[in-house]
């Protein structure tokens, strides 16, 4: 057996290049921004898939992406204190529930206050003002 026939295995830590990725984006002011993930462990990774039905299977169909390559994507990364790159990861944590968080944003907010309670809030605001210009003022 000659090692040609049987070449050896990268080791995890080695870097290969990927080829062209298909990498998911997020649509923001000025025009679209990488995504970056949380591996298991809580450390944040770049992510790259080597096909779009990869990309799709694992984020779903709605999920945007650009194509770039493995270094341009890890020069878009290392600045921003991301120093891993995660090829075709397989597993994502669900989507929020945005309906569950917006019944939970209406709950809270100021509007369901009752009037004596921001009135409260206003009058104890007013005299922390006076009590500083009173401390200006001497």
């Amino acid at each position: 057996m000659s090692p040609v026939e049987f070449p050896e295995d990268p080791e995890p830590s080695e870097r290969f290049p990927a080829g062209l990725l298909y990498v998911p984006v997020r649509s923001g002011p000025s025009g679209c921004t990488t995504r970056f993930f949380r591996t298991p462990l809580g450390g944040r990774t770049a992510v790259g898939f080597t096909s779009a039905a990869k990309l799709t299977a694992t984020l779903g169909t709605d999920q945007p992406s650009i194509r770039l390559s493995e270094p341009a994507l890890r020069a878009l990364a290392t600045p921003l204190g991301v120093t891993a790159l995660t090829v075709d990861p397989q597993f994502s944590a669900p989507a929020t529930d945005r309906t569950a968080a917006e019944v939970r944003e209406r709950e809270n907010s100021w509007s369901r206050w009752h009037p004596q309670q921001v009135g409260a809030l206003r009058v104890t605001g007013a005299a922390a003002v006076v009590a500083c210009l009173n401390l200006l003022v001497g």
